[in-house]
């Protein structure tokens, strides 16, 4: 289970650069966000506060994944995605994304194009340790 997150962010063959690109945010971070978007009518307040607090680049690999989850870009054109979100951000990060009633289901959808079992990553947030 350990080689489906990447610490560093999750990384996706492209044809656009011909290599791997990275996803600027861990398998786990977008995990909690799923986690937390199902929950949003009683953690609207710690998903804000989430998002909030992450940085810039994975602010914008939130929302490339999102974009990637719901068609708007192929996982290939990861970099560009990744580009367009840093370049199209003007609205906070977390309400951008909460407009979408299926923010859970679109980011999910995002991480298994990637190549990303998002179920294993999401209950590796709850198992044991």
């Amino acid at each position: 289970m350990r080689q489906i997150k990447a610490a560093c962010g999750i990384i996706a063959q492209g044809r656009t650069t011909g290599g791997p690109q990275m996803l600027p945010i861990s398998a786990d971070k977008v995990a909690e966000v799923i986690i937390l978007a199902r929950e949003l009518d009683r953690a609207e307040n710690e998903f804000d506060g989430f998002v909030d607090r992450l940085n810039e680049d994975e602010q914008a690999g939130l929302v490339a994944l999102f974009w990637i989850g719901r068609g708007t870009f192929d996982p290939e054109d990861l970099a560009e995605a990744v580009r367009t979100a840093m370049a199209e951000a003007t609205t906070p990060t977390a309400r951008y994304l909460k407009r979408s009633p299926h923010l859970a289901d679109h980011l999910e959808s995002g991480l298994e194009a990637l190549g990303i079992d998002s179920s294993a990553v999401e209950g590796e947030l709850y198992r044991p340790v």
